[in-house]
C-alpha cells in the first residue's frame, strides 16, 4: 500500500528513492513493483496533462440517452473521438455519461451536433464544469 500511495503521488519516483522511503533496497521495490503490475494491481503508468495549460479550456459532462439496443454501439462510437476522454454507462434509464474536453463554446456546439447524427442517441445534455474542488486520477483501497 506505501508503494502505491508514493506512485500514485509521483510515478516517475525511482525504485531507489521508494526504497529510501520504504527502508528497502531498490532490488526489493523493483520485485515488489513488479509484482503489482503482474497481478494487475497497477494497470498501468502514466502521466497527467493539465488540459487547460496545453489549451483546451472547456470541460464538458455529457449526459446522453440511447436506444437499449444500440447502447454499447453508441459508447463505442463515442469512445473514438479525441475530445471524449471518459464514457459510463449508467443505471436507470439507458444513458451513457461522458467528460471531453474542448477549445471553446463553437467546438462544444459542434461537437454535440456530431453526436445527434449517431444512430441510437435520443437526447443530449451537457454541462460546463466551473471549478475543481477535488480531482483524483488513482483510487488508493
Amino acid at each position: 500500500m506505501e508503494i502505491l500511495r508514493y506512485l500514485s503521488d509521483n510515478g516517475r519516483m525511482s525504485n531507489a528513492e521508494l526504497g529510501r522511503m520504504l527502508n528497502l533496497s531498490r532490488a526489493a521495490v523493483r520485485e515488489r513493483v513488479n509484482s503489482l503490475v503482474e497481478k494487475g494491481v497497477i494497470d498501468r503508468f502514466t502521466i497527467i496533462v493539465d488540459p487547460r495549460k496545453a489549451g483546451t479550456l472547456l470541460s464538458v459532462y455529457l449526459n446522453i440517452e440511447v436506444e437499449w439496443l444500440k447502447l454499447e454501439s453508441v459508447a463505442n462510437e463515442i469512445s473514438e473521438y479525441a475530445e471524449i476522454t471518459n464514457v459510463y454507462q449508467m443505471s436507470g434509464k439507458p444513458h451513457l455519461h461522458s467528460h471531453g474536453m474542448f477549445d471553446d463554446p463553437d467546438h462544444v456546439g459542434e461537437f454535440i451536433n456530431k453526436l445527434q447524427e449517431i444512430e441510437g442517441i435520443t437526447h443530449i445534455t451537457s454541462e460546463l464544469l466551473l471549478r475543481r474542488f477535488k480531482e483524483q486520477h488513482s483510487i488508493l483501497i
